[in-house]
């Protein structure tokens, strides 16, 4: 049986008076791509953060590997990170550097390797997504799916036990949403790794995902696979698989009824 690699028990975050995540409990287990969705501005980057410690919970707490990263000191949090590997959404690479010193950037910070061997690492990895003849571009002379690309070769170039994606299918065309999905599921099997995905997209959730929750009004509203999310007829899990306009969010936001505006 897998072992649980991430937990979130019982987590609440707050940003001053307003609520973004309140009684969270989520559990990743080892081996597994886990995607968490939802409505926009619901709290999933939130979780990423606090996953890697970039933020702290008001209550409840976040473990990853068994370890409470809610109480980790700069010290254990930066190990930690050495762990774990993050694609953000624009993939975020420095224009200053070719392709090549992109990738090799995680490998120079994090370990004292000479040069021949980060030079080998770096190829290896941008051959796994097949742009080791891209070494020397720029970012400017990259498309937006080869962007990404390089930007998951960057992420996993030091085979992290964890890699968190957000929304890794962004502004990508069908081909280069269709390459990152292979890509990272290639990746999370061949290196035995464990990743979770943001994402609003749900077909691709569906190609992607062992398992998945479903985020709305600060709360899990829903989790299963793929399949027991087809078939769950909870209305806010039906609304946000199916597009629907209104519903548990509605499409109006609240206000008076519309002749008492019009009458003054």
């Amino acid at each position: 049986m897998k072992k649980n690699l991430i937990q979130l028990n019982n987590l609440s975050f707050n940003r001053g008076d307003k609520v973004i995540l309140e009684n969270v409990s989520l559990t990743v287990k080892q081996g597994s791509v886990v995607a968490i969705m939802g409505p926009s501005g619901v709290g999933k980057t939130t979780i990423l953060k606090l996953i890697t410690g970039q933020l702290r919970p008001d209550s409840g707490n976040v473990e990853v590997a068994g370890k409470c990263v809610s109480s980790m000191n700069h010290k254990n949090l930066y190990k930690l990170r050495r762990n774990i590997g993050v694609l953000l959404q624009n993939g975020a690479l420095f224009t200053d550097l070719d392709v090549f010193e992109n990738v090799a950037v995680p490998v120079r910070e994090h370990s004292n390797l000479p040069e021949v061997l980060v030079r080998r690492l770096v190829l290896l990895k941008l051959q796994s997504v097949g742009l080791r003849g891209a070494v020397e571009l720029m970012p400017s002379e990259l498309s937006g799916g080869m962007a990404r690309r390089v930007a998951l070769a960057r992420a996993a170039v030091l085979d992290p036990a964890l890699m968190l994606y957000d929304e890794p299918l962004a502004g990508l065309d069908p081909i280069g949403a269709s390459t990152i999905i292979r890509l990272i599921r290639d990746t999370n099997e061949a290196m035995e790794m464990t990743s979770v995905v943001i994402t609003h997209s749900v077909e691709d959730m569906m190609q992607l995902a062992d398992y998945a929750y479903i985020i709305a009004n600060k709360k899990i509203v829903g989790h299963g696979t793929p399949d027991e999310l087809r078939q769950n007829t909870d209305p806010q899990i039906t609304q946000f698989l199916n597009g629907e306009i209104d519903g548990p969010v509605p499409f109006h936001y609240p206000a008076d009824e519309l002749t008492q505006d019009l009458l003054g």
